[in-house]
C-alpha cells in the first residue's frame, strides 16, 4: 500500500505516521508513505497558498493552483491518476467497510485542506472521494488522514504480524469486539471468566461472540439493531 498526502504541515504527518504499528509497517515495507508539501507549488514568492474568500466571509481559502500543480506533479512521478481521498466535514462518515475497500488500492492521496477549505474548482478537478471521520469541525485534514492511514494500514496484510487480529476486531463483523483480559487471574477483587481459562475452544468462541452481541447492543444500539437487520437478511 502506497500512500501520498498532500498537506501544508508534512511533519505533522511524518511525526504521527511514524510510530508503533505503523511505523514499523512502514520500516519493513508493507506500507509507504509519500507527504508531499502543497506550499512548494506555489508561484507566489512569500509561499503564500490562500487567498479571501469570492462573495466576502470570515477566513481564507486555499488556492486551486498550488494544489493542482501539486497533484500533476504526483501523477508525473507516478504514470497514472490515482484515488484522491479529500478529508472533510461534507464527506461521507468514515467506516470499516470503507477501510476494507480502500485497502485494495495500491496507491491513495490524501488531500488535507485548511482555513475554510479549498478553492471547489480543484477539487472537482482531482477529488475522487469526499470523506468525513465524524460530525464535528477540525483544524485541518491532516488528523483525519492519519486515522483512515492507521484503519486501511491494519487491513494490508503483513501489517499486524497477527493476521487473526483484524478479522477479530470491533466492526469486523458488524460488531463491537468482546471483553480481553490478561494476567493475573485476579486483580482489584475482579477475576477472569472462568470460560476462558477452560482451554475449550468452541466454549470461549462462542462466549466472546455472546458478550460482543450483548456489548454492542448496549453501547452502539445503532449498531446491534444494523447488525440484526442483517442477520435477518442472511437466514
Amino acid at each position: 500500500m502506497k500512500y501520498y498526502v498532500m498537506t501544508l504541515f508534512p511533519e505533522m504527518i511524518e511525526t504521527g505516521m511514524n510510530s508503533s504499528i505503523l511505523g514499523r509497517a512502514r520500516k519493513e515495507g508493507n506500507i509507504d508513505l509519500t507527504v508531499v508539501n502543497i506550499r512548494d507549488y506555489t508561484l507566489d514568492k512569500h509561499s503564500r497558498v490562500d487567498d479571501y474568500p469570492y462573495g466576502g466571509g470570515a477566513g481564507m481559502v486555499m488556492e486551486a493552483e498550488p494544489v493542482y500543480r501539486c497533484y500533476e506533479a504526483l501523477c508525473s512521478e507516478l504514470g497514472e491518476r490515482p484515488r484522491v481521498v479529500y478529508l472533510t466535514p461534507q464527506g461521507a462518515v468514515f467506516h470499516q467497510k470503507m477501510a476494507e475497500e480502500l485497502s485494495t488500492e495500491e496507491s491513495l492521496v490524501f488531500l488535507c485542506g485548511h482555513y475554510e477549505g479549498i478553492d471547489e474548482r480543484v477539487l472537482e478537478e482531482i477529488v475522487t472521494d469526499y470523506v468525513s471521520i465524524g460530525d464535528y469541525v477540525l483544524t485541518g485534514g491532516e488528523l483525519p488522514a492519519m486515522v483512515m492511514m492507521d484503519a486501511i494500514a491494519r487491513l494490508v496484510p503483513g501489517v499486524l504480524h497477527n493476521e487473526e487480529s483484524a478479522g477479530e476486531e470491533s466492526f469486523s463483523e458488524g460488531l463491537l469486539e468482546y471483553p480481553q483480559y490478561t494476567r493475573p487471574v485476579e486483580i482489584l477483587g475482579r477475576e477472569v471468566p472462568e470460560v476462558l481459562l477452560s482451554g475449550h475452544h468452541e466454549n470461549i468462541r462462542q462466549w466472546r461472540q455472546e458478550q460482543a452481541i450483548e456489548r454492542t447492543k448496549q453501547r452502539r444500539p445503532d449498531l446491534y439493531a444494523k447488525w440484526q437487520a442483517e442477520q435477518g437478511e442472511n437466514s
